[in-house]
């Protein structure tokens, strides 16, 4: 039985979890529970189709980890699992301007044709997108997508963490610390325990100092995030799609009725997480500007957390040089909660020495490493 630490229970390290202990390996993971945790603050958006970003190396993973969702929420409901956090309630695109519309529009039939789950295309007027979102701005049209979801990022990493258990897989909160016994052999610390696996694999996003000790430091900025649950007091709002602006932001209900706006991409004083007036302000603009209707909303809640960030803003995953039992995946950025689930059933297959779903050199861990 393959014996596997995982540092880290975020939506990476939660989902490499399940993902091994399904295949029968022994998991321990450590997690510190430290406050800031991008998956804890997130909802998220499982829309990638319509992304203007021309890397397709990122464009695979986003598009993989949007059909991956059809299997795994299948699995995690014959555990018993219903409260993920996941609906497909499909998402709204919004545009003032016709030609980015058009342009859109074909981007969208173009990405159909090898990745189906999209679901339904549609052009909506004015009219038919305030029948879809009832609190929208007067002066957008919009391109609705069925297949889009929606997920709540807390509710999401419970079930795969009951679900690793289910198969298995122990879960200890502490700090974890990295060493070498007599033997020259890699080992976990926490809470003097000591552990020693066949991998280790770290999955600590934003907080990535331990690898220091073995003489290599990864390359991952944070980015601050700040994001607004409102309440609309709407019995319809549940059931609302998914709202993707123009720009950086984005408003998606979860099932409770709530609105989530958000988020802020702060690059200064990412580590110091209270909330900002200046951030609640953005959100809020932004959020008024396209939906105007929630200017009546309860504010109810502000979440912050940090993002992990590679210098090529892409997600990277592998062995450490020189140190083969030692894994690293890091760097999901904005797209945590699209890319994650995919990206830990990838660890997991590579850590079992399958023969892993596309081919990782792309997202090889050199490009993270750095000097110390």
């Amino acid at each position: 039985m393959a014996q596997v630490v995982i540092v880290g229970a975020g939506i990476l390290g939660a989902s490499a979890a399940y993902e091994l202990a399904k295949r029968g390996a022994s998991v321990t993971v450590i997690d510190s529970n430290e406050e800031g945790s991008a998956t804890k603050a997130a909802a998220g958006i499982i829309c990638p189709w319509l992304s203007q970003r021309r890397n397709q190396d990122w464009y695979q993973l986003v598009r993989n980890g949007a059909k991956h969702y059809g299997t795994l929420i299948s699995e995690l409901s014959e555990l018993g699992e219903t409260d993920t956090g996941y609906r497909k309630v499909g998402a709204i695109s919004l545009f003032n301007d016709q030609k980015k519309l058009e342009k859109a529009y074909e981007r969208a039939h173009i990405r159909k044709e090898h990745a189906p789950e999209i679901g339904e295309i549609q052009l909506l007027d004015e009219e038919q997108t305030k029948q879809y979102y009832p609190l929208i701005t007067d002066g957008f049209q919009s391109i609705y997508i069925s297949g889009a979801a929606r997920v709540d990022g807390r509710q999401l990493q419970s079930a795969l963490i009951r679900s690793a258990k289910h198969y298995g897989a122990v879960f200890v909160e502490g700090y974890a610390g990295i060493s070498k016994n007599e033997n020259d052999d890699i080992m976990v610390t926490c809470k003097d325990q000591h552990y020693t696996a066949d991998k280790i694999i770290f999955a600590t996003g934003a907080w990535s100092s331990q690898l220091e000790s073995l003489g290599i430091k990864l390359n991952i900025r944070g980015q601050k995030a700040q994001i607004i649950h409102m309440d609309p007091h709407d019995k319809r709002s549940a059931d609302w799609p998914v709202v993707i602006p123009p720009g950086d932001q984005y408003l998606l209900s979860l099932n409770d009725g709530r609105v989530i706006a958000g988020a802020t991409h702060e690059d200064e004083d990412v580590f110091q997480l209270s909330v900002t007036v200046g951030g609640v302000q953005e959100v809020i603009t932004k959020a008024l500007h396209v939906a105007e209707g929630l200017r009546n909303a309860e504010l109810i809640e502000i979440r912050t957390g940090v993002r992990p960030f590679t210098p090529g803003f892409l997600p990277v995953i592998g062995a450490l040089p020189g140190a083969p039992s030692i894994v690293v995946a890091n760097g999901l950025g904005a797209s945590g909660l699209t890319a994650g689930p995919y990206l830990g059933k990838l660890l997991a297959q590579l850590c079992m020495e399958e023969k892993t779903e596309i081919d990782l050199a792309p997202y090889a861990l050199a490009q993270a490493i750095e000097p110390l």
